[in-house]
């Protein structure tokens, strides 16, 4: 599995690339204006950093102005992968830019059937969100395993990459069911690490080193 962090913080990314946690980057609008800074800056950091594969989300709602966007987003590096809403106009700029080489994540997926029309217009990269399914009594997991079973069955090259995770949890589902990549805050990254019994187990050790006699 592939992790990708959830962020538009350049020093988290950086620590996240120095400790070699992280294969990309996914951004959003909401991620950008959070940092304060300039999305054009930041995306030039990031490429910076050669983080991995690097989503930036188009902002345009019409195709036209989704493929004018992404390919200039496209001609910044190799890494760039356009970021598109599941709509029905962003499924005709996924189909232009899986016709001209350019890498996409259909983004905002709630359904099964949409991960579908994605993978059939060519997205590199479908992001259902299972946090936000959570949040109003569903099962987010669930559309994940119904969007591998999907594809497997029919061996679409389309990638599942799981969003809007909130925990461990969340990631170790994603694990057993077999998706490609997760999306994760720089929190849930770091807490993937950490075990209380592994604390308690170090601290016993050191302890007994403390006392033990060396003849």
């Amino acid at each position: 599995m592939r992790f990708y962090i959830d962020t538009a913080e350049i020093d988290e990314v950086k620590e996240a690339v120095d400790k070699g946690w992280i294969d990309g980057v996914t951004t959003n609008p909401s991620l950008i204006a959070k940092s304060g800074r300039d999305i054009k800056k930041v995306v030039k950091d990031l490429l910076d950093l050669n983080p991995g594969w690097i989503s930036v989300e188009v902002l345009s709602t019409k195709s036209a102005e989704m493929i004018k966007e992404g390919t200039a987003w496209a001609e910044m590096g190799e890494e760039i992968v356009i970021k598109v809403p599941m709509t029905e106009d962003g499924l005709t700029a996924v189909r232009h830019f899986s016709s001209v080489g350019i890498k996409t994540n259909v983004t905002l997926v709630f359904s099964p059937l949409q991960a579908l029309m994605a993978a059939k217009a060519g997205a590199t990269l479908v992001s259902p969100f299972v946090g936000r399914l959570d949040d109003i009594g569903h099962v987010g997991m669930e559309l994940v395993e119904q969007i591998i079973h999907i594809y497997d069955n029919y061996e679409l090259e389309t990638q599942v990459l799981v969003a809007s995770i909130r925990n461990n949890q969340h990631i170790l589902d994603a694990g057993l069911l077999g998706a490609e990549v997760c999306t994760v805050p720089f929190n849930v990254l770091k807490q993937m690490i950490t075990h209380p019994l592994t604390d308690k187990g170090i601290e016993k050790f050191l302890k007994d080193a403390k006392s033990a006699i060396i003849k």
